[in-house]
């Protein structure tokens, strides 16, 4: 079995990448079950692509080991292009925000332009030696649109994800905190992901 760390310190985001690739013959470990320093890495490129290859290459230096990391942007329709989140969607006016400041800011958004239809544009970057590094911004990465609304859902809030108390899935309707737990994690890890595993992996000779 090929162990891959993941380059987050997001509990909530290893547990839904672990289920999402549970069918492949890899041991998923967290940055925490290192028990080692973490390097800081400073994420100011421009879009999700260039941020996730940014942590990417700074952990496999650190840890030499194969690492993935990943980065997301959240666009909206409808709004002004100075208050599109982009890559800083827990960052305001260079503030990095709480789950709670995150949910005040955007339930502000939801209030002042009415149910924002947003998607989260997605990127990896997979280092599995130094000749070798893998990388992805494709459209199937991509969430399919859903409606972020003012109306928080009444369920308590897993930590790690605020904003899926405000999401709701265009095509049924329903929050994502009411969607069956498979359904959750497609939401949360596109199958695109999974396609992008299967592939390296293949390549790689772990397939």
């Amino acid at each position: 079995m090929m162990k891959l760390l993941y380059g987050t310190g997001n509990a909530a985001k290893l547990e839904v990448m672990r289920n999402r690739l549970a069918e492949l013959d890899v041991e998923i470990l967290g940055l925490q079950e290192l028990d080692r320093e973490i390097p800081e890495v400073k994420e100011d490129g421009a879009t999700p692509l260039e941020n996730a290859r940014m942590k990417a290459l700074a952990y496999y230096e650190a840890f030499g080991m194969p690492v993935f990391s990943c980065d997301s942007g959240l666009y909206f329709e409808g709004v002004p292009e100075e208050i599109q989140p982009g890559v800083h969607v827990r960052t305001v006016n260079g503030k990095y925000l709480t789950d709670d400041e995150m949910l005040v800011y955007y339930i502000g958004l939801a209030r002042k332009y009415g149910d924002l239809k947003a998607r989260y544009r997605n990127a990896i970057c997979l280092v599995t030696d130094r000749d070798h590094v893998y990388e992805s911004m494709a459209e199937s990465l991509a969430s399919q649109p859903f409606l972020l609304t003012a109306c928080p859902h009444s369920k308590v809030r897993h930590k790690g994800f605020p904003l899926d108390s405000l999401s709701v899935d265009a095509e049924t309707g329903m929050y994502f905190y009411d969607l069956e737990e498979g359904q959750v994690d497609r939401v949360a890890v596109e199958d695109g992901f999974l396609q992008f595993f299967q592939e390296v992996l293949c390549e790689y000779g772990r397939l």
